[in-house]
């Protein structure tokens, strides 16, 4: 066969691995891959050598589907022998450089017998001053952090308990699920979660459902998504309790950009194929806003006026009912907000000591009371 009848096949058998990815049937799909590697490895070994850019790419190609099909070996010998035996392009070079990396990740992972879930979720952050596998690394921490709070609030649904308004998640559910930060193939700033499972403590929860890793990972991915494209129908439906979605809401309305330091946040994950990308932009952040305003429940009236403080936040005692907010005026000051007790610990747990805009009422004996709290760039 010629080059261009292997390399057509290689993407028919891809082609159709991704189809067998989107309905569930990974082993369907992780033996197309391979056989779609083959195809690829085979047209390589058919291109002339002057071809220096046909012959990257299709080495990449070669790597890539070796690596979905979770053919490891094959993957790093054949990028072993083309590092040792070609002049590769720079672009294929790296590339496959990244792909050899989350191989190893791979393997290590598999040599550790540690219970994972069979697919990550993939985080990317993109655009403004996000670079090709750099990013601010308080961006990304927060980014880190809130991805955590999301996926604890998950498992907290999945097993019926009432809303967590103060602390983190009990000692138990984090000793049950453990969300792991993996590195992922470059593209933008790229990270990968994946949950970690442990049976030891079952025996705590006789009465509750203890779900799956795969099941508290794809309805994260579902929840995501309705908040991303229908904040207030579809998030319905996906999370009927009006208590656990308002804290959602105001979780992904943190994950989603401003547009000033980044432009979008995206989530994917072979878990939920048929949403594909969920991908949150400052637009999504707006309208997200608007929904939470529109639950808000309405207060007393004060007879003050609505104002918007930003600063840094300093203090936080949820118990007592305040927040303080260091803000310049134009001189440095510290600002107490009141009636802040129904904040989420871990919705606002982030921003400490970070820049925030706070929404708040002024009344007309001058106290200020909460109304929102939200992180800025």
């Amino acid at each position: 066969m010629s080059w261009i009848e292997l390399h057509e096949e290689g993407e028919r058998l891809a082609s159709a691995a991704e189809e067998a990815v989107r309905a569930s049937r990974l082993t369907d799909a992780e033996s197309l891959y391979r056989n779609a590697a083959e195809k690829e490895r085979a047209a390589f070994a058919q291109l002339d050598r002057d071809k220096v850019r046909t012959r990257g790419i299709t080495a990449v190609s070669v790597v890539a589907l070796a690596y979905k099909g979770k053919d490891f070996r094959s993957a790093q010998e054949f990028a072993y022998t083309v590092f040792r035996e070609e002049h590769l392009p720079e672009f294929a070079v790296g590339d496959i450089r990244n792909l050899l990396q989350t191989i190893w990740t791979e393997e290590s992972i598999t040599a550790a017998g540690v219970k994972f879930s069979k697919q990550d979720v993939l985080v990317t952050v993109r655009g403004g001053v996000v670079m090709t596998g750099g990013a601010p690394l308080d961006l990304i921490l927060r980014k880190v952090e809130e991805v955590r709070a999301i996926f604890y609030r998950t498992v907290e649904l999945l097993m019926k308990f009432p809303l967590r308004v103060r602390g983190g998640p009990s000692y138990d559910i984090q000793q049950l699920f453990k969300p792991w930060l993996f590195q992922a193939p470059a593209g933008s700033y790229q990270f990968a979660v994946r949950l970690e499972s442990s049976e030891q403590l079952e025996l705590g929860f006789e009465s509750r459902h203890i779900p799956a890793v795969e099941e508290v990972t794809s309805k994260f991915v579902e929840i995501l998504h309705s908040a991303a494209t229908d904040p207030d129908v579809a998030l319905s439906s996906a999370v009927p309790d009006a208590e656990y979605r308002s804290t959602f809401l105001k979780l992904t309305r943190n994950l989603a950009p401003t547009g000033k330091t980044y432009s979008e946040l995206e989530i994917r994950s072979p878990l939920r194929p048929e949403v594909g990308s969920v991908v949150f932009s400052a637009d999504d952040r707006r309208v997200i806003n608007e929904t939470i305003k529109k639950h808000v429940p309405a207060v007393e009236p004060t007879g003050g006026n609505d104002i918007a403080l930003t600063g840094i936040l300093r203090a936080v005692h949820l118990d007592q009912d305040w927040i303080e907010l260091t803000v310049r005026d134009p001189a440095e000051k510290h600002v107490k907000i009141e009636r802040a007790g129904e904040v989420i610990d871990d919705v606002v747990g982030p921003m400490i000591n970070r820049p925030v805009q706070v929404d708040a009422t002024r009344t007309a004996t001058g106290k200020l009371l909460f109304k929102d709290i939200q992180p800025v760039e």
